[in-house]
């Protein structure tokens, strides 16, 4: 694409789509689609050209960037109108767009771009605003806009996004001169200017004018009234506690035909609706914009007992509904699949609904997922509106299939890159802010986990967490693994952050260096304490919560050459690792029945980055040894067959090859990663 860095319609349009997207009352996550006309030089020609830079695929408003737009030739793009094949065949003017390309680079252009192009208007938003999308879906929607707004929006009913619903809403322009804007049945709004600020203004003013009509004409319990006391809120302690508890029962369920990532909220909305007499009729609906029903399916599975129901009760319940939601879903693709419909992509809900609790909403990644439940909680929004003025009506089921499994967007998804080999995976690793811990931590995470950063020093386990990317890829624990209620706070903040865990490294631990008779009651038990004790603790809670959610699993102890191999002065440090050495063995024999995996690594020597040898542990080892502190990685190098210094990244490397998918079949083993060291070979 021809540099357009410093054409005023480029810069006018990021100026307006960053102020647009930044507001989420506006439009939702990568929801929406705005554009900007204008002329530049013909680098062939020398001529002008009339240009129209436009959000391609994929992209969002909030954080548009230039490489984020389609540039196109208005006179290419406006002549298509001549060769359009008619409605049924529209799906085929998306690869036309291709051709109407500007130069090189940019993003590829979406199905709304007819809806801009074919504007007789130089700047054009098209958005998914709550306010907005309820009017869409009302049932008497053309009505409530004309009292909503007069002759300045016009109702177009629904049409399924593409190259007619551009030529609609270009006739509806041209017919209607006065208006600034349509809402589309189903939909969201269009509004456009001849300016970008008269189309911001035009957007806004639509968005703010619905947002005031609902509040003014809208009934004050738009979902009925009040269900009894245990559909009501659960207090904020005990609510959060069975949240965690049923994470990992719903993340297994919803992950039956392909692993999920989880997401929990509990927000007023959410509570508030779940409460309410009118939830299940509503939620039974479904959503009906499609960048809703895209990323929370047609619709929520919704428990239907309430929140003081014990647990075990509840879960049983759970596992009945999930059954009858995969039969529905089944029978749902059935009812409206042609012969030419991609396969099924799964019968699993992508939201469930908890009354007292929340919600939960899973997908492929920790953003998917959060941003479904966004989606759901617009959907949440659209419903009060709606039934505030008049009732929900969303799109026909036929329509909201046509989409969900439109050509279209089956080769959108296609295009997507493969997954990272970790990806869909909850990583938990202990004495992760530092040292082998960190490496750890970070390669898992750039393999696609997602990462539970825990660790006795929490402002360096929230660095740590923040450097790998933040809430959606990592967050941070403080827990002391001696303390079997912090060791329980730290799953259960997995559970509710990522839905569970099933890939934990019990790596926390610290080293005491000291002959035999200086070795005191207190350094024996505070060395066992802390890793053989603390181990098993991890490693308890862990197998608990990777059993509820029925996926299998992985533990990794990091132990130690000193595991099996006898060194001077050292005497409670290398008990405690055959200690968790043995460990390994005994949890592998014990929990294979349940598809985890439990190995070990066997590292020695890892100096530099060494948490544990930066904290005393080298200068105790470099004066056994009789070298200098300085030099003991070169010491311990040179003690190997390979003449090769371990560093904590090789360490981490062994954990992912364990874990990382092509060693399936392997439990019970143990790593060495000491460069090569006769003497602990195991035998």
């Amino acid at each position: 694409m021809p540099s357009s860095s410093r054409h005023p319609a480029v810069v006018a349009l990021l100026d307006r789509a960053h102020t647009l997207g930044a507001d989420p009352r506006n439009t939702n996550y990568a929801g929406g689609n705005a554009s900007a006309k204008g002329s530049a030089t013909d680098p062939v020609t020398g001529q002008p050209a009339e240009l129209m830079w436009v959000k391609g695929s994929g992209g969002d408003l909030g954080t548009l960037t230039e490489d984020g737009l389609a540039v196109l030739r208005l006179d290419r793009l406006r002549a298509l109108t001549a060769t359009y094949p008619g409605v049924e065949r529209e799906d085929e003017m998306v690869g036309a767009f291709d051709h109407c390309l500007h130069g090189k680079g940019g993003a590829a252009p979406s199905i709304d771009t007819a809806m801009h192009g074919l504007l007789d208007a130089a700047h054009v938003d098209h958005l998914h605003p709550d306010s907005g999308i309820a009017l869409a879906c009302a049932a008497d929607g053309e009505k409530l806009t004309g009292e909503c707004f007069g002759d300045s929006v016009v109702w177009v009913p629904w049409r399924r996004p593409g190259f007619q619903l551009g030529l609609d809403i270009a006739a509806v322009k041209d017919a209607n001169p006065q208006a600034v804007g349509v809402v589309l049945g189903g939909h969201g709004i269009t509004a456009w200017g001849d300016t970008s600020e008269e189309c911001e203004r035009n957007s806004l003013w639509m968005i703010r004018t619905a947002e005031e009509f609902l509040a003014r004409r809208g009934t004050p319990e738009p979902f009925g009234p009040l269900l009894g006391d245990g559909y009501r809120p659960l207090p904020e302690a005990e609510r959060r506690e069975r949240a965690a508890a049923l994470a990992p029962v719903l993340r297994g369920l919803a992950s039956t035909d392909l692993r999920q990532v989880g997401h929990f909220t509990d927000t007023g909305p959410v509570l508030d609706f779940l409460s309410r007499a009118e939830h299940p009729r509503l939620a039974a609906l479904g959503t009906s914009c499609p960048d809703h029903f895209l990323r929370t399916k047609v619709r929520p599975l919704v428990l239907d007992l309430p929140a003081t129901a014990p647990l075990d009760e509840v879960v049983d319940r759970l596992r009945e509904l999930h059954a009858a939601y995969r039969e529905e879903y089944a029978a749902y693709y059935t009812r409206h699949a042609t012969a030419d419909t991609p396969p099924m992509r799964g019968a699993d809900p992508g939201i469930v609904l908890v009354p007292g609790v929340g919600m939960f909403s899973f997908g492929k990644d920790k953003q998917t997922a959060r941003v479904a439940g966004e989606f759901y909680l617009n959907a949440i929004n659209v419903m009060r509106g709606a039934e505030a003025v008049s009732t929900y009506a969303p799109i026909e089921e036929s329509e909201k299939f046509r989409i969900e499994y439109w050509a279209l967007e089956e080769a959108k998804l296609r295009r997507m890159p493969p997954p990272k080999p970790l990806a869909g995976r909850i990583a938990l690793v202990t004495g992760a802010a530092s040292g082998i811990g960190k490496a750890i931590a970070r390669r898992l995470s750039a393999e696609g986990a997602c990462v539970v950063v825990a660790d006795r020093a929490g402002p360096e386990a929230a660095a740590v967490a923040e450097e790998l990317g933040g809430p959606d890829k990592a967050v941070p624990v403080t827990v002391d693994v001696t303390e079997e209620q912090q060791i329980e706070a730290a799953f259960a903040t997995a559970a509710r952050a990522f839905g569970g865990a099933d890939l934990v490294v019990n790596n926390a631990g610290i080293s005491l260096s000291k002959p035999l008779l200086e070795t005191t009651a207190a350094d024996w038990d505070l060395q066992h304490d802390i890793m053989a004790r603390g181990s098993f603790l991890v490693s308890r809670e862990a197998a608990r919560l990777m059993r509820a959610q029925e996926l299998g699993g992985d533990i990794v102890y990091i132990a130690s050459k000193n595991a099996v191999f006898a060194g001077p002065h050292n005497i409670a440090y290398s008990a405690t690792k055959a200690d968790q050495a043995h460990q390994v063995r005994l949890l592998a024999a014990e929990l294979g029945e349940h598809g985890i995996r439990v190995n070990g690594v066997n590292p020695d020597g890892v100096v530099r980055g060494s948490g544990i040898f930066a904290g005393g542990w080298g200068a105790q080892r470099a004066a056994v040894y009789g070298v200098e502190e300085e030099k003991l990685g070169e010491f311990y190098a040179q003690r190997t067959l390979l003449k090769r210094e371990v560093l904590p990244e090789h360490v981490a490397a062994a954990v992912f090859a364990l874990t990382g998918g092509d060693l399936t079949h392997t439990t019970g083993l143990h790593v060495p990663v000491d460069a090569g060291v006769a003497a602990a070979f195991l035998r």
